[in-house]
């Protein structure tokens, strides 16, 4: 670490609670879309919309890189920011690619691993682990990131940490917002023209992801700069109500425009209002907790999901056989995030932060 850079700089700042709360929301919601795709068309998936999580993740991501950083950034430097952001994110993005060959290579349900080739399958996890792009997983329609499909958000999230550091921190907030603009006509243009929201993890819809994070950052962003926080006593159970009522509604024949507003409209709206709200006593431990297992959550579930795909592939269970599995699966991945967010996320965390900091 810099000599001349105060530890005290380098300390998070206190946490919005029921923002928080809401991204382990939004992270379930990914984790019961991946196994309800396998089962459903997205017409009748009662979670068909859960794929706009990554959207809240982006706004929400936005609003907490300004409050964390803006003050800060100009005092700690880029290479500062970068380190603390791959301290924060790249454990996981590692651990992800580790279970993503492990669930691979011993999938009891398939033996897909073994039309690859050993050199093949080091080259999808080294990629995997440093997050460089390898759509070339047939198998696995295309992913950027086969063997972690969720890291292509990750991809995109550093993406986005970079221009942050190097242009967007920089920016006044009118100028920022007139980049709004142009980022709001290319997600029209990308909703209109998919009939969805859907792209950015494939390689046929790679530049997707890269407009998906452009218009959600910079709205985060905006909030903060704006300190567009809407003082409300919702509490946590409501917001997350409300955030869910995105994920759950219906496939219909304005989908594009619908996932549209949501996106444009709704989640700047609920990062405002999530922002804003007071915390109940209650409700705080909750929060904590959800906030915490959250990126966990999302980076180690993946591996599982194939798992799920496949026996549901070769076996095609019954209703009531999915929804033991489905909640018990579901169960069972929290239950693993928490571990891994006790037992390597944390620690590994803490030891990189030491070392940065120069204790023994």
């Amino acid at each position: 670490m810099n000599k001349n850079i105060s530890s005290d700089i380098l300390k998070p700042r206190p946490h919005f609670e029921i923002l928080d709360g809401l991204r382990g929301v939004a992270a379930l919601a990914i984790v019961i879309f991946h196994f309800m795709e396998w089962v459903y068309q997205p017409a009748q998936n009662f979670i068909g919309h859960g794929f706009l999580a990554v959207d809240f993740f982006f706004c929400l991501s936005g609003f907490v890189i300004g409050y964390a950083y803006d003050s800060r950034i100009s005092k700690m430097g880029v290479k500062e920011f970068f380190k603390s952001r791959l301290i924060r994110l790249h454990p996981l993005v590692v651990l992800g690619a580790v279970l993503g060959i492990l669930g691979f290579l011993f999938d009891p349900f398939s033996n897909a691993s073994e039309a690859y080739s050993a050199g093949k399958l080091i080259l999808l996890f080294i990629c995997t682990m440093l997050l460089i792009p390898n759509p070339v997983m047939e198998d696995r329609s295309f992913n950027l990131f086969g063997l972690n499909a969720p890291a292509w958000s990750l991809f995109w999230e550093y993406i986005a940490n970079i221009f942050y550091a190097f242009i967007l921190c920089k920016l006044k907030r009118r100028y920022l917002a007139i980049l709004l603009i142009p980022a709001a006509a290319a997600l029209f243009f990308v909703s209109y023209r998919s009939g969805n929201l859907l792209g950015g993890w494939s390689k046929s819809t790679f530049l997707d992801g890269g407009i998906r994070v452009s218009y959600s950052f910079i709205a985060g962003l905006l909030i903060y700069r704006y300190n567009l926080k809407i003082k409300n006593r919702l509490g946590f159970i409501s917001l997350a109500v409300l955030l869910s009522l995105a994920f759950l509604m219906p496939q219909f024949k304005w989908n594009w425009l619908a996932e549209l507003m949501v996106v444009l409209l709704y989640f700047p709206l609920l990062v405002s209002l999530g922002a804003g709200a007071v915390s109940p006593r209650r409700s705080k431990r909750l929060c904590d907790f959800s906030g915490k297992i959250s990126y966990p959550l999302y980076m180690t579930h993946y591996a599982a999901i194939w798992v799920f795909g496949n026996y549901f592939t070769t076996y095609k269970p019954g209703t009531w056989e999915l929804a033991v599995i489905i909640t018990t699966g579901t169960i069972l991945l929290i239950g693993f995030a928490y571990l891994v967010m006790v037992f390597y996320d944390i620690p590994v965390r803490r030891y990189l932060s030491s070392k940065r900091e120069g204790k023994p």
